[in-house]
Order: structure tokens, then sequence, then C-alpha cells
């Protein structure tokens, strides 16, 4: 079977200069065929924008900001260049980065990758394939597996040492999210003023660092049919910090059957976690405390902040939709997303 991811049409107003990518190509890249650049979109996602560039057999994927004003700091492609060096020699599941370039040609900083094929398990299992208990257990298995993977190699050995500041960083972490909600709130989403004071009073102690993705979830991965995970991606947040916030963020996308079913739909239809075989999040959690050895006795307040930490990210989507800066349909209902988020976060706080 032929794995593959599917593609689209670009969309309307998300158009690139297709002529001038062939000539970027070209010129970075050697030993391409002869035949015409063809350019698809991939149509998932809610931020960056990525495109399947084929020339003939050979193939790539090239990754872009949105279009219209973005967040200071938000969407560095040189940065996510630079991880995707430095990581993709010591965990090869992360696309080998192959051209960058600064914004010249498309207004905007791009960089083409590698492209994996592979099966994606979002809200459906892919078609030809029956849903069973023991897939969805492998599914959960490898994911916990290679979280913990990740968080065992030595980023000092890598490139990421000269790029990161692990020290303070969940204190970091919560008040720069604090500031970016607050920023990007419009007036249909609500303040989350006593989660906010929460989590300032909740800062976890913690001078442990290790390589996190910080945007770890089950549809940014590509599995074969065994459920091996063949490649990882959207390593925009990537940093070096504490593992717990990783794993704290995965289990903020990690939804459960028995979870509100406004969390469960919030940015359209459920997920397969809430499927019967998948883990739920304490048997996530309890896997990852077996594989990595670590203390996880307060993953409650990771958890916590990573509920706040998506609200902030999907609020600063919906913002730029509110200011009329992007007009994709897809972002209409988002504030009723952040504010269930925020609702979510509460409880699992105890507040």
């Amino acid at each position: 079977m032929a794995y593959t991811v599917d593609t689209q049409k670009v969309r309307k107003g998300e158009e690139i200069d297709e002529q001038g990518i062939e000539t970027f190509l070209r010129e970075k890249l050697r030993g391409l065929p002869d035949e015409k650049l063809e350019v698809r979109q991939f149509g998932a996602g809610h931020s960056n924008l990525t495109y399947e560039l084929t020339i003939g057999d050979w193939e790539a994927v090239l990754r872009r900001p949105p279009m219209g004003p973005v967040a200071p700091k938000a969407h560095d492609m040189e940065r996510e260049y630079r991880v995707l060096q430095a990581i993709h020699p010591v965990f090869p599941l992360a696309p080998k980065p192959l051209a960058f370039e600064s914004g010249e040609l498309l207004g905007r900083p791009f960089f083409v990758m590698e492209r994996r094929h592979g099966l994606v398990f979002d809200t459906e299992f892919p078609k030809g394939m029956p849903p069973t208990p023991e897939f969805g257990r492998k599914l959960s298995e490898t994911m916990v597996d290679r979280l913990a993977e990740l968080h065992s190699i030595d980023y000092k050995a890598t490139k990421l040492r000269d790029m990161v500041k692990p020290d303070g960083f969940m204190e970091r972490q919560i008040h720069g999210w604090i500031k970016r909600y607050e920023k990007a709130r419009t007036d249909d989403v609500v303040s989350g003023e006593r989660l906010k004071n929460w989590l300032v009073e909740h800062i976890p102690d913690s001078d442990e660092a290790s390589i996190i993705h910080y945007d770890y979830k089950l549809n940014n991965a590509l599995f074969d049919e065994e459920a091996n995970m063949v490649g990882l991606f959207d390593w925009e947040m990537t940093t070096v910090g504490d593992p717990l916030a990783d794993l704290g963020a995965a289990m903020s996308y990690w939804i459960e059957a028995e979870d509100p079913e406004l969390l469960k739909t919030g940015l359209g239809k459920s997920p397969l976690t809430v499927n019967e075989g998948f883990y739920t999040r304490d048997e996530f959690i309890a896997r990852y405390a077996e594989k990595s050895g670590r203390n996880l006795s307060n993953i409650n307040v990771y958890v916590t902040f990573a509920y706040f930490k998506l609200a902030g990210i999907i609020q600063q989507i919906y913002y730029r939709y509110k200011k009329g800066q992007t007009d994709d349909p897809r972002f209409s209902r988002m504030n009723v997303f952040v504010n269930n988020l925020i609702k979510h976060a509460e409880e699992t706080a105890g507040l």
C-alpha cells in the first residue's frame, strides 16, 4: 500500500509564485528532474500554510506563515528550519530541511523540507482501515514512547545548545502566555483572571531541561499500517525546556470520550482518541512515567497550563479573523472554543 496525505488545489488567496519557487529550487538543490514544478496544498492545519511541491518523481514540502499580519515572534520559519537542522540528525522522525528563503520571493520567509508518506490519524481512520481497539492502543503506545524518546536526547550534543535558554522556562512560559492572551483578547472571550492568578501561584520549580516538541499531537505525526511512527511534523514551537510541559501540552490535545462535548468538538469532529482502545490521559501519563522514570506528582499544573496555552494559541488565530486580517470561515467560532478551554482549565485546576 502506498501511503499518502490528501492534498488539494491551492486555496484562493493562498497562491504562491510557482515560477519563482521553481527557479529558487533549481538554484539551491542539485539533480532535480527536468519536468515543470507542480504545487498543491495540504488542507489541514489552522496556522502555517504547507504546500506539496512535485517535479517529476521529486517531491518536497514548502512551509510558510499564514497570509496577513501575524503575532510578533510567531511563525518564525528561519528558527524552525534551524531547529530541524539540529534535530533531524539525532531524531530522524523529524523531516530533513532542504532550503530556506528569507522573504524576498514570497514576501515572507519559507523553508522547504523532505516529503514523508504515511497514514494520518485525526478524526477518522483512513479509508479501508477498519477501526479496532487493538490498533488504537498501539497508536497510543507509540505516541508515548516516541515522546519519551525525544525527551531522552542530550540537547547539549546538538546545535540547539546555542539557540535556547532553558533556565526559568516555566516562569517565562506562564507569564508570557498570559501577556499573549491579554493582547489578543477580544470582547467575546472571557478574561480568565482566576485561572491566570492560579497559574502564577503554582509555577513549577523544575530545573530539568530536554528537547520538547511542544505541539505533540496525533495528527502531527505519520504512521505505517503497524502503528509505527514514520514522521513527526510542526516543529515551530520546539525548544529546550521542562519535559513535563511537553507532556502537559500533549494531554491538552488528547481528548477522551468522557470529556465535555464542546471540548471534544472544539474545532470540528472529535479526534480518534475518543474511540475504544485509545489510552486515557491517565494511562498515557502512567506509561510516560514508566518509560521516562520522571516524577509526575504535579502533572496537573502542567496540564492546566497547557489548556490555557492552547486557548491563547486559538485566540491569536481568532483575533486575526475578528480584525479582518483573514476571512477563513474555519476561524469564525473559535471564540467559543477559547471560552470552553478556559472553563476546562479552571476545572482541571479545581477552581
